[in-house]
């Protein structure tokens, strides 16, 4: 349901169904942020090998090289809300199991390892029919401020609320942030389940056709228009550089700028205070100029920060930038995910956020490691600069969709895709 104001554009209501899976959202992300802030602090106690400590963060990564693509096809085939409650009863069933593992001293690396491949292997169907299922609470107009609402209620919770509260949890027992955890997946679940909707009407599949085929049918599809073609490059770009700043942002701010602890905790604040004042203005950004156009201008924002942060030894550019980066990642995320919700076809929404969601994890990895590469080389401001680069060609890959604008599919968008899904 929409409300519509004269010659604004169409935002989402908050009652019914919209409200509920907001509320399951940012309920879930407060707990992810509970568990992913005290995952690391428990393998530190399990063990002193840095290697086998990065295994963790790395389980997290695994499933979806693994598993996205697929994740996105039964997205596609499945309906969307039950999928979503039943994900979430999994993986908080499994999180309450690994609690009181916790609480009774039986945690194990293996454990951690076991557990942060498997929620992650869920969470490429959850994400995947999350999306897809948006469109079906919101019309399409409304999609941008929908996105909006859902990643700036997110960020407040996973990024300022959640944090705080570990180390208080840690003192009633090292298992609290994970039963917190399995309760939020638990709410969520119920909050997704209360949902009455209808699932998209699908064609046919015809006969004989493969979760694999339909794979390919949801990859030509994103590749055969323009601007999703565009957004996904330079999304994975950005990704990279991201990846390679976020890897080495310590070492930039302990040793580069020898601002200690305090100074990596100004720079982390200030990303997530960017980030719910960019939630504020991203869809009015996008009003004014259409999504595409508000890409480059986040893009060519960020590249800016990025410069400021890699050339000037201070921490007030730092934070400054971190600020600005934040904000503007915010606007990136929602008018990406927005434009992706628009132009695609509603079944094969699955399928192209999948793809989106792919390339997105398998830049994060590599960004990684050229970052480390990059600050070994050229100094520990390296990465910042080298993430500079890749946000300025990102920006460049996007100029030649910027025209047509189109913000929801054209006419004769869905023949175009048809055609390459065959």
């Amino acid at each position: 349901m929409t409300t519509v104001e004269e010659g604004r554009v169409a935002a989402p209501v908050w009652r019914g169904g919209f409200g509920r899976l907001w509320t399951a959202a940012v309920v879930s992300r407060f707990g992810d942020a509970l568990r992913n802030s005290a995952l690391p602090l428990l393998a530190v106690r399990l063990s002193d090998e840095p290697l086998v400590i990065a295994s963790v963060t790395a389980c997290g990564y695994v499933p979806w090289l693994l598993f996205g693509l697929l994740g996105g096809a039964v997205a596609d085939r499945v309906d969307g809300r039950r999928a979503m409650w039943a994900v979430d009863t999994v993986r908080g069933l499994l999180v309450a199991a690994f609690a009181v593992a916790v609480g009774l001293d039986r945690a194990s690396i293996p454990l951690l390892l076991a557990l942060a491949f498997a929620l992650t292997t869920l969470q490429t169907l959850f994400d995947n029919a999350s999306t897809a299922l948006l469109p079906a609470l919101v019309d399409r107009a409304a999609l941008g401020g929908a996105n909006a609402r859902l990643m700036t209620g997110q960020q407040i919770a996973g990024g300022l609320l959640a944090a705080p509260l570990v180390p208080l949890l840690l003192t009633a027992g090292a298992a609290m942030p994970f039963a917190a955890d399995a309760s939020t997946f638990l709410a969520a679940a119920a909050l997704v389940a209360s949902l009455r909707i209808r699932p998209p009407e699908r064609a046919l599949r015809p006969a004989g056709s493969t979760l694999r085929t339909e794979i390919g049918a949801g990859l030509r599809a994103l590749w055969g228009d323009r601007a999703l073609r565009a957004t996904c490059v330079a999304t994975l770009l950005c990704n990279i550089g991201m990846g390679g700043l976020i890897a080495t942002l310590a070492l930039h701010v302990t040793r580069w700028l020898d601002a200690g602890n305090a100074g990596y905790a100004a720079a982390m604040t200030a990303f997530s205070v960017g980030s719910v004042t960019g939630g504020f203005v991203a869809q009015r950004l996008a009003r004014r100029t259409g999504r595409v156009r508000a890409l480059l201008v986040a893009g060519s924002v960020q590249t800016a920060s990025l410069l400021l942060i890699g050339s000037v030894r201070h921490l007030a550019a730092l934070v400054t930038g971190m600020l600005l980066l934040g904000a503007m990642n915010m606007v990136w995320n929602v008018n990406q995910v927005t434009l992706m919700q628009q132009r695609s076809p509603e079944a094969m929404v699955g399928r192209i956020a999948s793809a989106f969601r792919t390339a997105s994890t398998s830049g994060a990895p590599l960004g990684a490691l050229l970052g480390g590469v990059s600050a070994r080389t050229y100094g520990l401001n390296g990465p910042a600069l080298f993430a500079a680069v890749l946000f300025a060609l990102a920006v460049t890959a996007l100029i030649p969709a910027r025209k047509p604008d189109v913000p929801v599919v054209a006419p004769d968008d869905d023949v175009t895709m048809a055609r390459a899904a065959r």
